[in-house]
């Protein structure tokens, strides 16, 4: 196959999951402007957001490509079993690591905001924030990314060219959507 043949069949691939990835960003700034009353409410909840959603990306794109890369090497089987081993075991590493890397940024956040004097909530209301949207937005990522990744794989689909926009995607739009609820759980009607 020439190289002409790999890179249209590469963006082929691309261009849908990439049109939703364009589309979900410009739903999640939305999201982020209608945000003000979460945003007076929890003081310092603007600087966590950049690294909540990185996060996100981050934790939960590396979990897909390791789904990917055990479906290309006959290691994990193209169809979602319980029963699995090894995608429980990178199902709870991916919601253990996303759980820790956002109570880690609430507290970074309050610590800098503190340090250089600006106005930050308390740092359970950081934290439980954090906890609460990651843990929630989690439970939603790892199953966005199972499907897409089992599902684009069965049909023929490289998983791992699916698996980055999709997450991106998925991570801004839940994570601000989750942000809001956590806001609204941890300090009340806001």
């Amino acid at each position: 196959m020439s190289v002409r043949a790999v890179a249209a069949e590469a963006y082929r691939e691309a261009a849908p999951a990439l049109a939703a990835s364009v589309v979900g960003g410009l739903f999640a700034g939305a999201v982020l402007g209608g945000m003000r009353a979460q945003l007076r409410a929890v003081e310092g909840l603007l600087v966590l957001v950049p690294a909540l959603l990185a996060t996100r990306g981050n934790v939960y794109g590396a979990f897909g490509a390791r789904l990917a890369t055990g479906l290309h090497q006959g290691v994990v089987e193209p169809r979602v079993a319980v029963g699995d081993e090894r995608l429980r075991a990178a199902v709870a590493a991916a919601m253990a690591n996303g759980l820790l890397a956002s109570v880690f940024a609430a507290l970074v956040a309050f610590a800098v905001l503190t340090g250089l004097g600006r106005p930050v909530a308390g740092v359970t209301t950081l934290v439980g924030v954090a906890f609460v949207a990651g843990l929630l937005s989690g439970l939603a990522l790892t199953v966005a990314v199972v499907v897409v990744v089992f599902a684009g794989f069965r049909r023929g689909h490289n998983p791992d060219t699916l698996v980055g926009p999709l997450v991106t995607t998925t991570g801004d739009v839940f994570g601000l959507a989750f942000l809001v609820l956590a806001v609204r759980v941890v300090v009340g009607g806001v």
